[in-house]
């Protein structure tokens, strides 16, 4: 009827063992961290962060130095707060970009060093390159394809002036008085 004592204490370990393992498992994907690595704070300001989170990682040349601790929004740009491990020196030339691991990955940071002095805890890297946004890039191509391709033609009835950029009316009487005085007709 009852369970030999043998048989409950085998019962009883692998159910601690089963918990353990759930909570390893848990702090793992939640990216937790119970005892953080030693470092210091340094912060960036983006235009657009899009897709990153707090807990991403931070690289160096592909090699993991710190995560992104904490996103604010600082006079309508994004400043991210960032992690770095003890030892990883970063300097005030650095670039700070956000980079998307494969074609629809997780976001990251990339930090590609300078030559200048190294930040102190709590600096801000000066320059930054914001989120590539695939959503917008489409936007643009579909919306900006028609206004190209008619720019475009309007530069080639410049008679080949690559110099200028195009405006619009602008461009076009200052080619009419070039082009009627070479006494070819002009063509609009």
């Amino acid at each position: 009827m009852y369970a030999s004592r043998t048989t409950q204490l085998f019962v009883g370990i692998f159910t601690l063992i089963g918990i353990a393992a759930l909570g390893v498992l848990s702090v793992r994907l939640g990216r937790v961290e119970i005892f953080p690595t030693p470092g210091y704070t340094l912060f960036a300001n983006f235009d657009n962060i899009a897709g990153l989170k707090t807990g991403d990682q931070v690289e160096i040349a592909g090699v993991k130095v710190g995560k992104t601790t904490g996103i604010t929004l600082t006079d309508n740009r994004a400043r991210v707060a960032m992690h770095i491990d003890n030892g990883v020196e970063v300097d005030n030339e650095a670039i700070a970009s956000i980079l998307t691991s494969g074609l629809i990955g997780d976001k990251y940071v990339s930090i590609q060093l300078g030559a200048g002095d190294n930040l102190k805890s709590g600096e801000t890297i000066r320059q930054t390159q914001s989120a590539f946004v695939l959503e917008n890039a489409i936007g643009s191509f579909i919306n900006g394809g028609g206004s190209k391709g008619g720019s475009s033609g309007g530069g080639s009835s410049n008679g080949g002036s690559g110099a200028s950029a195009p405006s619009g009316g602008n461009s076009t009487p200052t080619a009419s008085p070039t082009s009627s005085t070479s006494g070819s007709p002009s063509g609009g």
